[in-house]
């Protein structure tokens, strides 16, 4: 059915290019297979299902296939159409719905997308949920057949819901008025909505690639390029911008001299002001091995407690309801606040945020100033076609040397991480130390080894 690689979820869902790998066939069959493994989940099996997408050209035609598996399952499917990631994990866990679904390929470029898969508490499908899904569509079977089809329903109205959830502990005072930002919406889901909640708040807004368009979505914008919003924050004046990725479940800011506040001090600030109005259980904040250690150390001063998690926010989230912690994310600007929701949300973040900038009374750049200094950091990927030597590249003797060299070299003034992605055919070589010149030796180094012994 889908040619020579087997499925499987990675840490995002399933993803790769749209029309070679991800094809209708293989949505279509998901959709069937997603619908009977969680009908045995519960004792209501006629519950809903929720579907939205991004703006890509493909996310129409696999919407429409994956509700057509659903369909042919039973199920009554509720289209919301464009709208971000958390929409669709807000929805699934407010409403009687079994499960939901967002086509989306994240920061992706437009010839790739993806579907991330929930459960009806909001949260990507657990492991054990995926491995059975998995071991259906691998086994290339035919779907049954059923005369008991379900329904599709297009519900773009219910986009509204999780408009108001996130304005609505704020917007009695609007707390922004007379705040001028930025919004970098990356031709993607954070048009549908972004603009009119920060309006809402009061804010000045100024949107760049303020319109869904499949063919630019991430395209030198966003998150993933954030020069277009430096520029224009400092052109217009504005008091801090923020850029999404392509479903708005991620957030980048930058201060009025346009310089980058990522995840690391988002987690910084939010954090302080958790710890300060006692809502933030053992001072405690869920990062990833990507966190700089600048960070990590700043915290610990303030007397807080940082913990560690694999990349992914279904990792950080794991871990967040291990250690009861309430708040967590990564440095790439998936931000995950209990207090609000279950997943990232990139449009909570930057409005919340903005509302600490405002209440603090100091501006984003000040803040930014008392928070902490960044240890250099440098990540560097490299292009690992071979699945199987990507996925072990643990096993490669002369890589493992060479990061051993690397560690035994920094001590604790520096750390190396190696990882293979898991959203794209990548090895990720990161490298941290208090030198700038340290960081880039080791990073050029392994790099090169990875080039030599994996890539070649």
């Amino acid at each position: 059915m889908t040619g020579q690689q087997p499925i499987r979820f990675g840490t995002d869902g399933i993803r790769g290019r749209a029309g070679e790998f991800l094809t209708p066939n293989l949505a279509l069959s998901l959709g069937y297979w997603v619908g009977e493994v969680l009908r045995q989940t519960t004792d209501a099996p006629q519950r809903p299902f929720i579907i939205g997408q991004d703006s890509r050209n493909s996310s129409d035609m696999l919407a429409t296939a994956l509700a057509a598996g659903l369909t042919a399952a039973g199920f009554e499917v509720w289209n919301v159409g464009l709208c971000p990631t958390p929409c669709i994990a807000y929805l699934t866990a407010t409403t009687e719905a079994i499960g939901g679904a967002m086509i989306s390929a994240s920061h992706n470029p437009p010839a790739d997308n993806g579907i991330k898969i929930f459960g009806s508490d909001g949260t990507k499908l657990s492991p054990d949920l995926q491995k059975e899904i998995e071991a259906h569509l691998n086994a290339g079977l035919s779907l049954p057949h059923t005369e008991q089809w379900g329904h599709l329903h297009h519900r773009p109205e219910l986009l509204q819901r999780y408009r108001h959830a996130v304005q609505a502990p704020l917007e009695d005072r609007q707390p922004l008025r007379g705040l001028r930002v930025v919004l970098d919406l990356a031709w993607g889901s954070a048009v549908s909505v972004a603009p009119t909640v920060f309006h809402a708040l009061g804010a000045e807004v100024i949107a760049l690639h303020d319109r869904a368009d499949g063919d630019r979505i991430n395209v030198n914008c966003g998150s993933t390029h954030l020069e277009p919003l430096q520029q224009a924050v400092r052109e217009t004046r504005a008091a801090m911008g923020f850029a999404f990725d392509g479903d708005a479940d991620r957030v980048l800011a930058v201060d009025s001299q346009g310089r980058v506040v990522d995840g690391d001090h988002i987690l910084y600030f939010w954090g302080q002001r958790l710890q300060s109005q006692a809502q933030l259980p053992k001072d405690l904040i869920v990062a990833t091995v990507m966190s700089n250690l600048g960070f990590e150390r700043a915290w610990q001063a303030r007397g807080g407690q940082l913990v560690r998690s694999a990349v992914g926010d279904q990792y950080v989230h794991a871990e967040m309801l291990r250690h009861g912690a309430m708040l967590g994310g990564e440095q790439s600007g998936h931000i995950l606040c209990r207090h609000y929701g279950v997943g990232g949300d990139g449009l909570l973040t930057a409005v919340h945020l903005a509302t600490l900038v405002q209440d603090s009374r100091l501006s984003l750049d000040q803040l930014r100033d008392q928070s902490f200094t960044p240890y250099p950091q440098i990540l560097r990927n490299v292009r690992v076609e071979d699945r199987q030597r990507r996925l072990h590249w643990q096993e490669c003797e002369p890589l493992q040397q060479m990061i051993a060299k690397a560690q035994l070299d920094m001590g604790d003034r520096g750390r190396v991480l190696v990882r293979a992605s898991g959203t794209e055919p990548v090895i990720r070589v990161m490298v941290e130390a208090e030198q700038q010149s340290v960081a880039h030796y080791w990073t050029e180094t392994l790099v090169q080894t990875v080039a030599a012994h994996l890539a070649a």
